[in-house]
């Protein structure tokens, strides 16, 4: 008996951001504790290990201006960029995506029909790891099209050629004053802090999925970082991950 796909390839082809080969992929299954098993989307380089991508910044492809990729040190012969904060485990997900892409084991949905059936009746978590407006638009739109919600995040607002869209995305912000600025445009930001003290009041909460916040409820429950279509405070959390001590 033949086993389902838990991947598929959804796009395939140049960045927005710099026209490299990058792919994304939708992953089926997920145990994921603080999202939950929402459909979740990698974001890769089709061409190069996400570790070796980190390591040269060529990881640029995926994640943009995003400032949590570190400094890249391509003369290293292994290893990440410098400083990077990133929460995401590049060898965790991302390298398991890429090996198993390399395997071919990720047919590929093609049609609109055959990407938004991955989508159905599911919440979508657009760029578990690489940044969305990096993909054309329509990808995305098709992923959700028939989904229960979404949630997405995007450093790339003001980034040229990206395909960033306020009523779908988070605007990442690293600063109070990002977020403000943000906010004056009639976007809503997802925002880390070092400290619960540091959460605007009248503007944001406290992500509810969060340690901080109690674990009251899951991504996957919540659906609060679906962008300016949600009617909803902005969003604030804590650091965390592997990268948490090297965020102020």
């Amino acid at each position: 008996m033949s086993t389902k796909p838990r991947g598929y390839v959804i796009y395939r082809g140049p960045s927005l951001l710099d026209g490299r080969p990058i792919v994304a992929v939708a992953i089926t299954k997920s145990k994921n504790t603080k999202t939950s098993n929402m459909v979740q989307t990698y974001i890769i380089r089709a061409d190069i290990d996400p570790r070796d991508a980190s390591r040269t910044g060529e990881d640029y492809s995926i994640c943009g201006t995003c400032p949590h990729r570190g400094t890249p040190q391509p003369d290293k012969a292994g290893g990440l960029a410098k400083g990077r904060s990133c929460y995401v485990v590049i060898g965790q997900g991302p390298v398991i995506v890429y090996k198993s892409l390399q395997r071919g084991i990720y047919p590929a949905a093609t049609t609109h029909k055959a990407i938004a059936a991955l989508g159905n009746g599911r919440m979508v978590r657009l760029g578990t790891y690489g940044d969305p407006a990096a993909v054309p638009s329509y990808i995305w739109e098709s992923l959700i099209s028939e989904a229960k919600g979404h949630t997405a995040y995007s450093h790339q607002a003001t980034t040229q050629g990206a395909a960033f869209n306020p009523a779908l995305y988070m605007r990442s912000a690293d600063s109070e004053q990002e977020a403000r600025a943000a906010w004056d445009a009639g976007q809503r930001t997802f925002r880390i802090v070092s400290d619960v003290a540091q959460v605007l009041k009248g503007k944001e909460i406290l992500c509810p999925a969060s340690e901080e916040a109690g674990f009251k409820t899951t991504c996957n429950a919540c659906g609060l970082c679906g962008g300016a279509s949600v009617k909803a405070k902005s969003i604030a959390i804590v650091a965390h991950g592997a990268g948490a001590g090297l965020i102020q």
